[in-house]
């Protein structure tokens, strides 16, 4: 569906700019590499601890395990950007862990926005216009690692606006 809307107004998935290159620090230590994703979608999304949206953990949750096994990848990126979360990676970890039972992959405490965010997020801002507004936005890139949707904080992880992209992208 995303490709036939994309090549009836002219496009190529191949003619847009892939998130190729970018990598993260792991909150369990080591790297997060999205290049390692290849082949699947990803929802990745800005996170944090203490949000009024920091509920949607379970949702991530559930979707991570209801298309993890087809190949989706959903990736939490904790941010202090909207100072709503914890002082430590440690922190985040086990507040995760104890209050939603995460094993979706998670990064280290990344900046999101402005002159001090990620390589990853500055080039969501450069090629898609989309910077985070608050905690919990959310962005799928395509198996091709190319940004397909962004999602703001109040789209629910299973709602169908997302469950229908993730969907077309699993077929």
């Amino acid at each position: 569906m995303i490709r036939s809307l994309l090549l009836a107004i002219g496009l190529s998935l191949a003619a847009l700019p892939a998130s190729a290159g970018f990598s993260f620090a792991n909150i369990d230590g080591g790297t997060i590499d999205l290049d390692d994703y290849k082949g699947h979608p990803v929802l990745v999304v800005n996170t944090a601890s203490r949000c009024g949206f920091t509920p949607q953990y379970d949702g991530l949750q559930a979707l991570y395990d209801r298309y993890r096994d087809q190949g989706l990848v959903v990736l939490a990126v904790p941010s202090d950007d909207f100072r709503q979360e914890l002082s430590s990676a440690e922190a985040v970890k086990d507040f995760c862990a104890v209050n939603f039972n995460l094993t979706l992959p998670m990064t280290d405490i990344t900046h999101v926005k402005g002159t001090q965010a990620h390589p990853f997020y500055q080039w969501l801002r450069d090629t898609k216009g989309f910077e985070p507004s608050w905690n919990f936005n959310k962005v799928l890139l395509s198996p091709e690692g190319q940004p397909v949707a962004t999602f703001g904080s109040t789209a629910r992880p299973l709602s169908r606006k997302i469950t229908s992209q993730i969907e077309a992208m699993l077929k």
